[in-house]
């Protein structure tokens, strides 16, 4: 068993009594750089075996002797200082006496506890073990697994690499050519004027000037890019700590001002670099600039690289050239973009009307998967399905990409992109931040998983009023009494609106206000729910968790509204093994997104967006409330017939949306997907 290298983690530097302030460079920089000593952070052993696996968890038990199941940076630096294991398990031969002593030992604590925690307050001992998993410490490689490139390279075995043996290794060996020039079609080196210009520079930066290079200089080279690259990356959640890097050419400070107006009302440092030229002019040379490029970055030390269109060939030299593996947002996929670098954290953004660069969703979709599992996300907008009058519903973004100067959208993906549990998990977060704070209060008390529904089904049913279903005779449905905290609950999440205008044509929000609840039922059938919607929830969560991925409810589950007939309703509530038939079902007239069945995330769309709900007999008509496993969704398509495409194989997406950036609409593609919990019965506002 191998040692894992130590992993070098930039110590979370403390300002006290400081407010920072934006600032905007638009020249180079004065010289100098933030930023201290970057300590070295002992890794364990690497989690490939259970036993290896098992070593960690006891030191997570250490950790956590309240025995609760989680640990807190409280509970993990208390073990440090009393737990010698534990100590020498995190930070060999640091002396805990002297943390508030000696500025390295508080800093090498500090880089720990931003390893370990993230910008978590708490970790379960899934999200403890994840972190001292080879994949997750960083994107260093081992000194072995440099040594084996290295090697591939000295065909002739001498110990060291000349000119010759670098382009041809790169040229015939995919794994070389993806380590030393990621992103780059090796294929082409010979007869591509540009790309061998690229291999020959990443060369001459490697050797300095010498005609052959040594292993010592090769892995010098290669680490000090991973070092520099860990020592960029930070987990802060304030935007005015977050330095930016825009390469401008291609980001529209002309063209498309709003775009740049969003990110600096945003409160980002900012940097713009605007001397180099368009490098889309024949016969450009884009690597004579890159080196202009680097020197701006290292002077502003940025947290991000931002570009887009145009500005994407001059991402793809630094990555090829080994001048930036930080965290890139690229806008607009570049015709030179084939595939993206490994370990690195890459937003991609791009339209399905985009007339500049047109590129399909499968294309995309691939270059996408490309990079590492979880640190990339795909930025998507396209046109919905047609509606019967011909129109969309939705309309995907010209490469200008409207939709990312709404809902602080292009902000928010900045921001995914920094996140270190992966620009996914964040982009769903931020969904939520489109709610008001009432209804998301009323929704945690109604509660996210299916035990939540279990717990009230018990807790609440006791004495409450019940009636048999319309037509079957199967007590499942039981009023919520009116004075009750679970009816207030219910109508508030049920009455709610966005805190931004929707994306579709509805009345206003007054007259929905005025809509008048008669009527609130829990839904109680526990065949459905315990034998087909818990099974599901658990597959899902499984699944989630095998990629690395914590399950988090209200984030991976949502609540969300469906319209149907008074036959259709008492069909789903009492179906004692699905409710809903996903392969059935689609939106009124046609399938704007997909076969499946539709949720929208707000009751108003449901009452007012069409006629999914039927007026009763009495005038009256009905909702469903419903518990949603949506998991990981991806954006909708109208091709998409119950097969979603796949985001880390084996794991396919869990369900669909009409937006990646503020969905209004759900489709749910399995039946135990949505339980419905609550009927509503309503009248129209008068």
């Amino acid at each position: 068993m191998k040692p894992a290298t130590a992993l070098a983690i930039p110590p979370q530097s403390i300002q006290q009594g400081s407010s920072p302030t934006r600032v905007y460079h638009f020249a180079r920089p004065k010289s100098g750089s933030r930023a201290a000593t970057v300590k070295n952070l002992g890794a364990p052993p690497r989690a490939d075996t259970e036993r290896q696996e098992a070593q960690v968890r006891d030191i997570f038990m250490k950790i956590d002797w309240r025995g609760n199941g989680t640990v807190s940076k409280f509970e993990l630096v208390s073990a440090m200082a009393h737990d010698q294991i534990v100590s020498e398990f995190l930070q060999p031969g640091c002396n805990m006496r002297m943390i508030f002593e000696d500025e390295a030992t508080f800093q090498s604590v500090l880089a720990i506890l931003e390893h370990v925690f993230g910008s978590k307050e708490k970790i379960k001992c899934s999200d403890f073990v994840a972190r001292f998993r080879p994949d997750d410490v960083g994107n260093s490689e081992s000194v072995d697994d440099v040594h084996a490139i290295f090697d591939l390279i000295d065909t002739n075995q001498n110990g060291s690499i000349s000119k010759l043996e670098f382009v041809a290794s790169v040229q015939r060996n995919a794994k070389v050519s993806e380590f030393v020039l990621p992103g780059i079609d090796s294929s082409e080196i010979m007869t591509d004027e540009w790309s061998f210009d690229v291999v020959d520079a990443s060369f001459e930066a490697i050797a300095g000037g010498k005609k052959t290079v040594h292993f010592q200089e090769f892995s010098k080279h290669f680490r000090k890019q991973d070092d520099d690259s860990i020592r960029r990356r930070r987990s802060r959640t304030d935007r005015a700590q977050n330095k930016v890097f825009i390469i401008g050419p291609g980001f529209g400070m002309k063209l498309n001002p709003r775009q740049c107006e969003i990110i600096e009302n945003a409160d980002y440092e900012l940097y713009y670099c605007i001397d180099v030229p368009n490098p889309e002019q024949h016969d450009f040379n884009v690597s004579a600039y890159l080196g202009r490029i680097k020197e701006q970055m290292d002077t502003f030390q940025p947290d991000i690289l931002a570009c887009a269109s145009k500005g994407g060939l001059y991402a793809v030299g630094l990555w090829q050239m080994g001048y930036w593996r930080g965290p890139t947002i690229i806008i607009n996929a570049h015709p030179s973009l084939k595939n993206l670098p490994t370990g690195i954290p890459v937003v991609l953004c791009h339209g399905s009307n985009d007339e500049m660069y047109p590129t399909s969703r499968a294309e995309l979709e691939r270059l996408i998967s490309t990079g590492t599992p979880n640190k990339c996300f795909l930025y998507y907008t396209a046109n919905s399905g047609q509606l019967p009058s011909g129109q969309f519903a939705r309309v995907g973004d010209k490469h200008d990409m409207e939709s990312l100067i709404n809902h602080d959208c292009l902000p928010r993906l900045i921001d995914a992109c920094l996140c270190p549990d992966g620009p996914s998990d964040y982009m769903l977060r931020t969904w939520r931040e489109r709610l008001t704070e009432e209804r998301l209060s009323a929704e945690r008390d109604l509660g996210y998983t299916p035990d939540d529904l279990f717990q009230i089904s018990k807790a609440k049913s006791d004495g409450a009023r019940k009636r048999p279903s319309i037509t079957k005779g199967i007590n499942v449905l039981f009023d919520v009494m009116p004075d009750s905290d679970e009816f207030k609950a219910v109508s508030e999440v049920f009455k709610s609106v966005p805190k931004e205008p929707p994306a579709y044509m509805l009345p206003p929000a007054e007259t929905w206000k005025r809509t008048q609840i008669v009527r609130i039922e829990r839904v109680k059938n526990k065949l459905q729910l315990s034998g087909s919607t818990k099974p599901y929830f658990t597959n899902v969560e499984d699944s989630l968790e095998e990629q690395g991925i914590d399950y988090e409810p209200g984030v991976h589950t949502v609540w969300a509204f469906h319209g149907a007939s008074e036959e259709a309703v008492e069909s789903i509530v009492t179906n004692p093994v699905a409710g809903f038939q996903p392969l059935a079902s689609g939106s009124r007239g046609s399938t704007l997104w997909g076969s499946g069945v539709y949720f929208g995330r707000d009751a108003q769309y449901v009452a007012m967006g069409g006629s999914f709900c039927a007026p009763r007999e009495d005038g009256t008509k009905q909702m469903l409330m419903c518990l949603l496993m949506v998991g990981m969704p991806c954006l909708g398509d109208p091709g998409h017939k119950g097969v979603l495409p796949f985001k880390a194989k084996p794991h396919r997406y869990n369900s669909t949306t009409d937006s990646m950036s503020s969905p209004e609409i759900y489709i749910m593609q399995h039946s135990g997907g949505a339980y419905p919990a609550y009927l509503i019965t309503f009248k129209d506002a008068a």
